[in-house]
C-alpha cells in the first residue's frame, strides 16, 4: 500500500512539474503577444510627436509690484507687494511626421 501512495505522490509531482514547465515555456510567447498588441494600439493612435515639427507663436506678459531696497554696501532686497500675474496668448501647430524610418 505504501508503494502505491509513493507512486501516486510521484505522479502528482511529475504532472505539476510538467504544468509549471509548460507555463514557463509559454511565458516568452505571452510577453511577445502583449508587446505586439501594445505596439498595434500605439500605431493606431496616429503619428508620433516630434518637437522639431512643432511651430508655436506665444506672447507672454507678466505684471508684479515690487519694492527694491539697495543698501550702501551694495546688497539689495526685493519685496513682492501684490500677487504676480502672468498670462500667455498664442497658438501652437504640430505638423504630421511622415518619416517612418526614424520609428
Amino acid at each position: 500500500m505504501k508503494k502505491r501512495t509513493g507512486q501516486s505522490t510521484l505522479e502528482y509531482a511529475v504532472v505539476i512539474a510538467v504544468v509549471v514547465a509548460a507555463i514557463l515555456a509559454m511565458q516568452i510567447y505571452m510577453k511577445r503577444g502583449v508587446q505586439g498588441k501594445l505596439r498595434t494600439a500605439t500605431d493606431d493612435i496616429g503619428e508620433q510627436y516630434r518637437p522639431s515639427h512643432t511651430t508655436s507663436n506665444y506672447t507672454f506678459s507678466s505684471f508684479s509690484q515690487r519694492e527694491e531696497t539697495v543698501n550702501v554696501d551694495g546688497s539689495s532686497r526685493s519685496n513682492l507687494l501684490a500677487d504676480e500675474i502672468q498670462s500667455r496668448f498664442g497658438d501652437e501647430r504640430v505638423d504630421l511626421v511622415n518619416d517612418t524610418t526614424l520609428f
